[in-house]
């Protein structure tokens, strides 16, 4: 017996007479044949015997194994082989017969066609062998002459190609169908395609490879088709522009299918699959060999079938785009975050959501115009995205972006400074803040409600105390949300029960003493019997939508009570009713005031209304409307807290206000330093306006507003604020001890 080989060095393909550019030709060209024998002659014989012999438009490949071992070594390293020609008796007797339940049962080789081959051929019967073993055919040694070889193996080959076509197809109907479970994300618009490819190489009897599927692009978001499946040698392409691809004539054939939006059959093959939505696939395809006209009409079919699929595929993608992405901005929206999952990158990491708001964002659209606002937040979009590459960035109001990653990117001194330079928006800067309010999840997963709860819990705290700034949410902070929302519900309740009532504090003409007249002031003891200072509800009523019912309340309890006190002989007394935004921006403000005024037939100009100077310039064409009717009426406009807001002096100009306030905070002062006081008495003189101080604590203070020539005054230097009853008491005081 000749001598075995066991170097494996020695297993290489035998091919004669290769020239240098033949053997660029890659082995998908071949057919693949494995020769399996202990003695060496029986290789060299069938080299001979197989030599320059093409079968199927192919030439063959052989390569060689001289054991069962080395054999299976070669099968698991060359999974295209076609045929094994395969010797029964080697190593031991039955060693070919049990490599072939090896190559089924272990290795899964089912299209693998087996020609058994045996020098001695009572070792195993050949019915029996055909029975128990998926085999092509055996044959012993002696009776495969060169025809015979060649009749054997072009058989199997051609049985071969039947099975991995079938398979082929197999394969391609199972990605399109798993491709039409995934249609939710563009991975399953790759599937499909990946389908598509498996079933034109099926349906070419080809191999799947030199492929390729490119989507044709769509408006200004894409320089040009991008490749979305490939298979063999180009599938290191996928996801890349189709400008990636280093062959000249492949892009020129896909363009031009493309650009003619028909499939092209002669030079190679170019297939286009049309869609409903204006969106174009090209796959191409290198054939060698001519269409035959059965392959033209299997195509057409075939890309009439597929256009359909890919039409679903990006009707799906854009229901999911719309249904978890922001259309303007071309990023995530809250119902995107919601299912978002944060994955920690270490042991010591926890993630940190961070909500942004862009301050006076409203005011921004009012002044420039919706489109400069949607210029806007693609600018601060596109910056945050730039900055924080690595974490989750959605859009979840009109101008509220979401931050979620690890607590080591999102550093919030970081997304602040952002905000300091400006943005530009149509070549105009733009100086913007934004206000931040976060939430780190220490030791917990992301809950979407939950802790976007907390994250807006902290955002209001920082558009209310620290605008432009950023606040953290704590456990305290939580109590004080759960708490505010408990004292609303008390408030509602107690606007209800009337449990809210009005007291008065008396205002005093400086230089002769005598009551001019009373400020009405909202005040509220809840059911514990305590007062809720007016700081913490008011504010909360305002938020809430509360203050337009508080405002009725008030408007209707000050008139019923000021008719009261003129009933009681003071009838050159006036009253002051401090009115909020809300109220002034509801409808029918001017109606409940005439009508309030109609019912207890108060004298309009007893009457002022008050408001602050920083509400004015928040909205003062629109509040200048109302207040004007006010003064049409006949009532008086005091402007309250002047000074400590940031309008301009023209507000003064343009409202319609009788009476200028001058602040407590420019009052107490006044022993150190009195120039803000008087400057706002001469600027009120110099307007025609009323003045009045409030907050009159000590005589000091009094000689001075005196001096400069303050009018009113008001303080605890003269009275508290009080219910109607005690003011009746304290005035009918003062006249008596006169």
């Amino acid at each position: 017996m000749s001598k075995q080989c066991n170097d494996s060095d020695e297993l290489m393909p035998i091919i004669e007479d290769v020239s240098e550019q033949d053997s660029d030709v890659t082995q998908a060209r071949y057919w693949q044949v494995l020769i399996v024998d202990d003695d060496e002659e029986v290789h060299h014989a069938t080299e001979l015997a197989l030599k320059d012999l093409i079968v199927e438009d192919r030439p063959l490949n052989l390569l060689h194994a001289y054991s069962a071992q080395q054999a299976k070594a070669v099968l698991i390293a060359e999974d295209n082989i076609s045929v094994i020609l395969l010797d029964v008796v080697m190593e031991t007797e039955l060693a070919g017969l049990e490599l072939v339940e090896v190559i089924r049962e272990e290795l899964n080789m089912h299209a693998l066609r087996i020609i058994l081959r045996t020098g001695q051929p009572g070792y195993a019967p050949e019915m029996e062998t055909i029975q128990r073993y998926d085999i092509n055919d055996y044959r012993t040694k002696p009776e495969l002459t060169r025809i015979r070889l060649f009749t054997i193996l072009t058989s199997a080959i051609r049985a071969y190609n039947q099975i991995r076509s079938q398979q082929l197809m197999r394969q391609g109907l199972e990605k399109v169908v798993k491709a039409s479970t995934e249609l939710a994300h563009f991975y399953g618009m790759q599937m499909f395609a990946e389908g598509a490819v498996k079933q034109i190489s099926a349906i070419m009897q080809i191999e799947p490879d030199g492929l390729i599927c490119a989507q044709e692009s769509q408006g200004e978001k894409s320089a040009g088709p991008v490749i979305i499946a490939a298979s063999g040698r180009y599938s290191s392409l996928v996801q890349t522009s189709l400008e990636t691809l280093d062959s000249e004539p492949i892009r020129s054939s896909i363009m031009q299918c493309l650009d003619s939006k028909q499939s092209l059959l002669e030079q190679g093959l170019t297939l286009y699959f049309s869609t409903e939505r204006g969106r174009g696939m090209a796959a191409y395809v290198d054939v060698s060999r001519p269409l035959e006209s059965i392959d033209k009409h299997l195509l057409e079919v075939f890309c009439a079938n597929l256009s359909i699929g890919f039409d679903n595929v990006i009707l799906y993608n854009r229901l999911e785009e719309q249904a978890f992405k922001d259309p303007l901005l071309d990023i995530a929206n809250l119902n995107s975050l919601r299912r978002y999952r944060y994955t920690a990158i270490s042991g010591n990491d926890y993630a940190r959501l961070a909500l942004i708001d862009i301050d006076d964002f409203s005011s921004f659209n009012d002044s420039f115009g919706h489109s400069a606002g949607d210029g806007l937040l693609v600018t601060v979009s596109s910056r945050l995205q730039k900055y924080f590459p690595h974490c989750f960035l959605a859009r979840v109001g009109s101008d509220v972006f979401a931050l979620l990653g690890s607590q080591q990117d999102i550093v919030t001194d970081h997304i602040l400074s952002l905000f300091d330079s400006s943005f530009v928006v149509d070549e105009q800067p733009f100086k913007i803040t934004a206000s931040v309010g976060f939430v780190d999840l220490k030791d917990q997963e992301f809950d979407s409600s939950a802790h976007y709860k907390d994250a807006q819990v902290a955002l209001k705290q920082a558009k209310l105390y620290c605008r432009g700034g950023a606040v953290s949410f704590s456990a305290d902070m939580g109590q004080d949300a759960r708490d505010r929302m408990h004292l609303l519900a008390e408030l509602k309740q107690a606007l209800n029960d009337n449990a809210l009532f009005m007291t008065f504090q008396p205002k005093f003409k400086l230089s002769t003493m005598e009551l001019s007249g009373v400020e009405a002031l909202l005040r509220w003891r809840n059911k514990a019997g305590v007062l809720v200072p007016p700081d913490q509800f008011i504010p909360l009523a305002e938020q809430s939508g509360l203050m337009v019912s508080i405002g009725t309340f008030v408007i209707e309890h000050c008139c019923m009570q000021f008719q009261m006190l003129k009933q009681a002989g003071y009838t050159k007394l006036t009253m002051a009713i401090n009115v909020s935004p809300t109220q002034l921006e509801g409808p029918g403000f001017v109606q409940q005031l005439r009508k309030a005024m109609k019912q207890y037939n108060i004298a309009p100009e007893t009457l002022e209304l008050e408001v602050t100077e920083t509400v004015a310039a928040k909205n003062i064409s629109e509040l200048c409307k109302v207040l004007d009717k006010v003064r049409q009426l006949g009532c008086k406009i005091a402007i309250d807290d002047f000074g400590t807001g940031f309008s301009s002096l023209s507000v003064l100009h343009t409202l319609p206000a009788t009476r200028l306030k001058i602040d407590r905070a420019f009052v107490d002062p006044m022993l150190q330093d009195d120039s803000i006081a008087k400057m706002i008495v001469n600027l009120g003189q110099t307007l025609g306006m009323e003045l009045t101080a409030e907050g009159i604590e000590t005589e000091e203070q009094l000689e001075k507003l005196k001096e400069f020539g303050c009018e009113e005054g008001q303080g605890w230097l003269f009275a508290k604020a009080m219910i109607l009853e005690d003011l009746l008491n304290f005035s009918h005081k003062r006249t008596k001890n006169k």
